[in-house]
């Protein structure tokens, strides 16, 4: 039984096997029905050595034509028939390598040349039909070094085999051979073990079955711990603005995504241009040094913007940062939005972090919202309090006053006034963020006060909002299948502010919903309680639900950037909990994995005005 076995040893990090190449003794065989041949003519034909010509399908064809080493010699005007004749004798074994790249180990090949005439130059004809392609009936991927044996790995064992890429039944190629050992290297290196490496690759190929025997051994190298920061590149802030951001725990095993959440977080922070943190393995395994190296940010910055949605249409906008007020040392941030409903001039102060990430901050917001379906609110929000972002839970407690004029459509106009003391905290566990695949999310926010003017009554407002992300996979394959299986993502939203009923409450401490992150189907707050002309208010109660479909799209058995998406949407505004009616709006999308995260296209009908609207997000945020 003819078989062929390719390997390689001591394969570092990040590098590529051997390529693949048969037999050059493998058997010839006449071609009964040639394809169109192509030729690539020389730069000069009048002085050319031969014209190549290769008979094949297109996509074999165009990949010879790039990597045959017989082009090299075309242009050798001193070539001799008998120096072309050994080079025919390479060329049939170069095209056998060539073909066993992409996994065709029996193929059928002829070489031949034809004389060159008074007009043309000699001409050489490869003629290849490349016969069944290779697939993968076996894979073994073993582990060596402490992974082997501790049980606390066994998690990532299971994920390096449940998501390698090459599975039998698989067509057998080498890019993709190649592929796959990278994938499984990196997921071996991205925890625990930086300093992983392959130790041994093996692919027996049977060219009588036509079918490719895998093994792979990795080679874990000991486990990594963190050490301490070592920050360079700061001039203008204290060092321990780094540490504080960067949140990493010295004695914490390593991992890839913590140090790259943590590069994040200091790029997300706004005072440096650039950031860079990694693991120096050369240290100590057991307190290996943490390398964080920035760029400072310009001290002052002014960025113009120009965008638009579907909810609100065009969109200016100009923000000017100040990342270290003179005398308290404190970031201000201003901002000025006008687009078609909404006109806003903003401005926050920020403290730097203390050791436990707790920030002083203070924020002032002026806005007016223009509405064609609901009240003209003109507003004013003004906050003081402390805020903590941690890597799962953000915290928030502070002191608002808020004043709102809302003018009603027949042009009657009407102030409120609160001030109130709130507390807001939101819990993150996802998978992955932007991309989650799994997980759920909760947040919740709390506030009671007290309302101003002429009549003083108190009042309490509340609401919480919550995220589910499901895969539909089985235990036994959930590591892998969570990227390829659908989700199902339920989202749901209530709050409540409860007052007297005479109580006169700030617009913006009551509810309004739709759009394209809420009740896809209508627009930017066009769900409200209903007033006379068809227009709508801001209500006390509110009430959403919306549950999604989500499948990742594959070609050719590969994963793409791409999803789609079905979806029913619901939402309720009322001033009454009994008079919650909801609107539902039903749809499908689409979903991009883009650079800045998910880019969301949907077209969504709204039941209750029986329209269909365009929604287009980005990113993803909870």
């Amino acid at each position: 039984m003819p078989a062929f076995f390719f390997g390689v040893s001591g394969w570092a990090a990040g590098a590529f096997g051997q390529p693949l190449g048969p037999a050059a003794d493998a058997p010839s065989r006449a071609v009964s029905a040639p394809a169109t041949p192509t030729t690539v003519p020389t730069s000069t034909p009048g002085l050319a050595a031969f014209v190549l010509e290769v008979n094949a399908p297109d996509d074999i064809r165009s990949y010879l034509l790039r990597h045959l080493e017989l082009q090299r010699y075309r242009t050798l005007t001193d070539l001799d028939d008998s120096e072309l004749d050994r080079l025919l004798v390479a060329a049939e074994r170069n095209t056998r390598e060539l073909l066993a790249t992409l996994g065709y180990f029996s193929p059928t090949l002829t070489l031949a040349s034809r004389e060159a005439t008074a007009t043309a130059p000699r001409t050489v004809t490869i003629t290849a039909q490349s016969g069944a392609p290779t697939r993968v009936t076996g894979v073994d991927i073993a582990f060596d070094g402490p992974i082997r044996d501790d049980a606390t790995a066994a998690a990532q064992r299971g994920e390096i085999r449940a998501l390698w890429g090459l599975r039998p039944g698989m067509r057998f190629t080498q890019a993709d051979w190649d592929a796959a050992k990278s994938q499984a290297l990196r997921q071996l290196t991205q925890q625990r073990y930086p300093s992983g490496t392959v130790a041994a690759s093996q692919a027996d190929v049977d060219t009588d079955t036509d079918s490719a025997t895998l093994s792979l051994k990795l080679d874990s190298g000991p486990v990594y711990r963190l050490g301490p920061l070592v920050v360079s590149g700061v001039q203008r802030y204290d060092p321990t603005l780094v540490e504080r951001l960067a949140r990493l725990t010295p004695g914490a095993e390593y991992d890839q995504i913590r140090l790259l959440e943590a590069q994040q977080r200091l790029a997300d922070s706004g005072y440096f241009d650039s950031v860079l943190v990694s693991l120096d393995t050369a240290g100590d395994p057991a307190a290996a040094p943490v390398r964080v190296q920035v760029r400072e940010a310009r001290l002052q910055k002014l960025v113009l913007g120009i965008g638009a949605s579907t909810d609100s249409g065009p969109r200016l906008s100009a923000e000017h940062t100040h990342h270290q007020l003179p005398g308290i040392g404190w970031r201000a941030i201003t901002k000025l939005s006008l687009d078609r409903k909404t006109r806003s001039l903003g401005t926050e102060l920020v403290d730097t972090p203390d050791e436990r990430g707790w920030r002083w901050l203070t924020s002032a917001l002026v806005e007016q919202q223009i509405n064609t379906d609901a009240e003209d609110v003109k507003s004013q929000r003004y906050r003081f309090g402390r805020t903590n972002a941690g890597d799962r839970i953000d915290r928030n407690v502070y002191l608002q006053y808020d004043t709102a004029r809302t003018t009603n459509p027949a042009g009657v106009s009407n102030t409120a006034q609160a001030i109130s003391a709130n507390y807001a905290w939101t819990q993150r566990h996802f998978d992955s963020v932007p991309f989650p695949t799994r997980g759920y999310g909760l947040g919740v926010e709390l506030g009671g006060g007290v309302t101003l003017g002429s009549s003083r009554q108190p009042f309490l407002r509340t609401q919480a909002r919550w995220l589910g992300v499901w895969t539909l996979a089985d235990e036994a394959r959930a590591s892998r299948s969570q990227f390829r299986a659908s989700r199902i993502v339920v989202r749901a939203e209530g709050g409540a502010v409860l007052a007297r009923e005479q109580t006169e409450i700030p617009e913006t401490q009551r509810f309004l919903t739709g759009g394209d992150t809420t009740v896809r189907g209508y627009g930017l707050r066009d769900i409200g309680v209903a007033l006379p002309g068809g227009k709508v208010a801001a209500g006390r109660h509110l009430a959403v639900g919306s549950v999604e479909w989500q499948s990742p799209i594959t070609v050719n058995d590969r994963l793409t950037d791409w999803e789609g998406a079905l979806f029913v949407d619901a939402g309720a505004v009322a001033d009454k909990p009994a008079d919650l009616r909801a609107r539902v709006g039903v749809g499908a999308g689409a979903r991009w994995r883009s650079p800045v995260g998910p880019l969301q296209i949907d077209m969504a009908y709204g039941v209750t005005p029986k329209r269909l609207r365009l929604h287009l997000s980005v990113g993803f945020t909870f």
